[in-house]
């Protein structure tokens, strides 16, 4: 009976009940298996299908990387304008056009083209997605909802790393041309799940016009993000760092690589809603960064130990470090959501998740290099001051969203002799639908 219960429990933590939040993750792991295939097998695409050098290829990304980032606001603005539906609809099926296009694409030029049209579109629907997450959820299951959408892009991805597997094998034009054209198919299932989703109205914009940039203006928002993004660098830590710390300062097999990926997978698919809990107020996601900080400055303190034990003892440090760093993402990753769900003003949330991905954007351009030099390059020591940055972004994190809690909303009435703290009323911009409530 007690392993039945068990069993009960870690289901309800991963199927999601009924309703639109296991609709909105099905879409999420139907968008994952094309995707994951596609990421699997993009090298060997890039270079075997379409002729481009490995350097043509990191070229090309980083090219896009680039235009995506200098675009996320105002294409995150866009939401706002349109709708969140509207705008992760459209964005979806420009992606599915888009890769059924890749493999006619002939020569650099023409691969750079839709490589960056496809970052554009992928952080246009990407910050849609999230927005009509928001809107049409209540505040309180908001967390817990892109929670479960995490898990089950977990899924996706994992399903479509197997299919990649057989691609590789194959290791034909035919099968690299089939691989692009099944995640563009992926892509239009995925788009008619986003129409069948239920209709959110746009929240109507407040009396008194503002920018749909105005977020640039709100440092306190701003420096949130900065943090959240220096924290999202468990990314980084796990798929570059770990990996090169592992095969130049361990006796460790090269499989093991492999099995860490794995057990980041299975973990995130089994706890990421358990992670989740509490994080869906401002305090309570403040308090989330926070752990998540603290996590990741555990886990440079304990990885470098594996460079000085040998045999099965480097193998138990490193999957101990490991799980630290699993379990700082899921924490991590839960307060984003809570900060991205309580902070924006309703008005302008498209805009705000976008500034607010600047910092994980940010983070991608810096963390792979610096992250590296400092804790594989260092020989060692490099770990202890990057664990003092992650502890001391932890110990700011609660206080410096708190701050950002204080500040007025865009599009707020506040009466004078009031304070514009999180204790006076919102505004409410539109009562037209569930979830247009800035709170």
């Amino acid at each position: 009976m007690g392993t039945r219960d068990a069993i009960r429990t870690a289901a309800r933590h991963v199927v999601p009940p009924a309703g639109l939040t296991r609709a909105l993750a099905v879409q999420a792991m139907v968008y994952a298996v094309g995707h994951g295939l596609f990421m699997a097998g993009s090298a060997v695409f890039f270079t075997r299908a379409l002729g481009l050098s490995p350097t043509q290829v990191g070229l090309g990304l980083s090219i896009a990387a680039g235009v995506s980032l200098l675009g996320t606001v105002p294409l995150g603005a866009l939401t706002d304008r349109y709708g969140a539906q509207r705008v992760w609809l459209v964005g979806v099926f420009a992606e599915a056009v888009l890769f059924g296009a890749y493999p006619f694409v002939g020569g650099f030029a023409g691969f750079l083209a839709v490589v960056v049209a496809l970052a554009v579109v992928d952080a246009t629907a990407g910050v849609a997605r999230q927005v009509y997450s928001i809107n049409v959820l209540r505040p309180e299951e908001r967390v817990t909802a892109l929670a479960y959408q995490r898990s089950a892009l977990n899924v996706g991805f994992g399903l479509g790393a197997v299919i990649s597997g057989v691609v590789l094998a194959v290791d034909t034009m035919a099968a690299y041309r089939g691989m692009v054209w099944f995640n563009a198919v992926m892509l239009l299932v995925t788009a008619v799940f986003v129409y069948r989703l239920p209709r959110v109205p746009v929240v109507a914009a407040p009396a008194q016009r503002t920018s749909r940039l105005a977020v640039f203006r709100d440092r306190p928002f701003l420096a949130v993000s900065l943090l959240a993004g220096l924290l999202s660098s468990h990314g980084t830590l796990y798929l570059v760092v770990l990996p090169l710390w592992v095969l130049s300062h361990t006796d460790a097999p090269r499989t093991l690589i492999a099995a860490l990926v794995l057990l980041n997978t299975i973990l995130a698919v089994l706890l990421q809603v358990r992670a989740s809990r509490g994080a869906d107020t401002v305090a309570g996601a403040g308090r989330a960064l926070r752990t998540g900080g603290l996590l990741i400055a555990l886990f440079c303190l304990i990885l470098p130990v594996s460079a000085l034990t040998g045999g099965v003892a480097t193998i138990g440090v490193l999957v101990g470090a490991a799980v630290v760093l699993t379990l700082a993402e899921l924490v991590q990753s839960a307060g984003a959501w809570g900060i991205s769900s309580t902070l924006p003003p309703a008005a302008h949330r498209g805009a705000y998740v976008g500034a607010f991905r600047l910092g994980g954007q940010l983070q991608n351009l810096a963390a792979p290099a610096g992250l590296t030099a400092l804790g594989v390059s260092t020989g060692g020591w490099g770990w202890l001051p990057m664990a003092a940055l992650f502890a001391a972004a932890a110990l700011a994190a609660a206080p410096m969203v708190a701050w950002a809690d204080r500040r007025p909303r865009l599009g707020e009435i506040v009466p004078a002799g009031e304070p514009s703290g999180a204790q006076r009323p919102r505004a409410v911009s539109s009562a037209t639908g569930r979830g247009t409530l800035d709170r």
